[in-house]
């Protein structure tokens, strides 16, 4: 049941302007300092995957596999996607408590 509860608060999150998706664009926000943490589907690619955590490492934002697909990542923010992020503590500490 967490796994619908994951999803869900992540089309929350997204609703409220807090969820960044994307490779780049998330690349972009944790080098801005605005990501509070990375979440990636399980099945995205090392190539989009490589950058967007090296980034994260360097500027100690936590990033964690989800155990979900692409396509279930994408069917839950309505757009698709493998790689999001939050820029919300709240909203990154919840997905942690969710995830773990």
């Amino acid at each position: 049941m967490s796994n619908d509860r994951l999803l869900s608060f992540l089309g929350l999150c997204k609703r409220a302007g807090r969820l960044i998706s994307g490779a780049e664009t998330v690349t972009k926000a944790v080098k801005e300092g605005k990501a509070k943490l990375v979440l990636y589907a399980s099945d995205v690619s090392g190539n989009s995957l490589k950058g967007v955590v090296r980034a994260a490492q360097d500027c100690g934002v936590p990033a964690r596999e989800i155990a979900r697909t692409k396509e279930e990542l994408s069917f839950a923010l309505g757009k698709h996607c493998g790689i999001v992020c939050t820029t919300d503590d709240g909203f990154a500490q919840k997905i942690l408590d969710l995830i773990n």
